[in-house]
């Protein structure tokens, strides 16, 4: 075992949690070595590092091909010579240890969302701006959504799978129908699966963000610790 991997198995999973994901229950999509892995990109930009040093730079830089990746980072990121930042924001990690569901939702209006939805989920991403999505990203675990006059107009997910965990992702919902609770309601949805499989639910938001914080917290989220999110591509 290498020295970075040694150091990566003391952390706490959630300390990085894509890594953990694509080296233990989500590993049929990974793609890299013991220093640096990746989703295939049509189903996510994420990416990982067992530690970010400069010899897994170097692999991430191999297993890219040149494309972006997108990178959780558990202290502040110091880049190598080599890459450009295309995007970096401070990242809020919370957890739901006893998620706060009061009743049983309806769901005669909510559908599961698949292979024949990508296009359109594709385009709610694209519209809300929630995190990297792809057309395949719908693989990752389930994904809901909620039409209106057979348009989707809101929508949320499973995306990293993790020892004892499940990510809640993709929340969103097209501007003109917010302020109706669709989006706490497909969390709710989501969030008692995952309880009901003994697992807990995560997520991570934009520190920037305060509206969904706001939601989350009122759902039963609390603040974990905060991440560096980045888009890093070799320049």
């Amino acid at each position: 075992m290498t020295k970075q991997a040694a150091t990566a198995r003391k952390m706490h999973a959630l300390d990085n949690p894509i890594w953990h994901a694509l080296t233990t229950l989500q590993t049929q999509f990974a793609e890299g070595d013991e220093l640096a892995r990746r989703f295939p990109p049509e189903v996510t930009l994420l990416a990982a590092m067992s530690q970010p040093s400069g010899e897994a730079y170097d692999s991430l830089k191999r297993i890219l091909h040149g494309a972006g990746g997108a990178i959780f980072l558990a202290e502040p990121p110091i880049v190598p010579d080599g890459w450009k930042t295309i995007d970096a924001c401070p990242l809020v990690q919370m957890v739901c240890e006893r998620p706060t569901i009061a009743v049983e939702d309806d769901l005669s209006s909510v559908e599961t969302l698949g292979a024949k939805d990508s296009p359109e989920m594709i385009a709610l991403a694209e519209l809300t701006k929630p995190g990297p999505f792809g057309k395949r990203t719908h693989e990752m675990g389930d994904y809901i959504g909620i039409r209106e006059s057979g348009r989707l107009v809101a929508m949320s997910g499973e995306r990293l799978h993790l020892q004892g965990y499940r990510e809640v992702s993709a929340v969103c919902t097209q501007p003109d129908f917010q302020g109706r609770g669709y989006a706490g309601r497909l969390m709710s949805i989501l969030m008692r699966r995952i309880a009901q499989r003994g697992e807990m639910p995560i997520l991570h938001v934009r520190q920037s963000n305060a509206s969904a914080i706001r939601l989350y917290e009122k759902l039963g989220f609390r603040t974990r610790r905060l991440l560096h999110f980045l888009i890093v591509q070799a320049a």
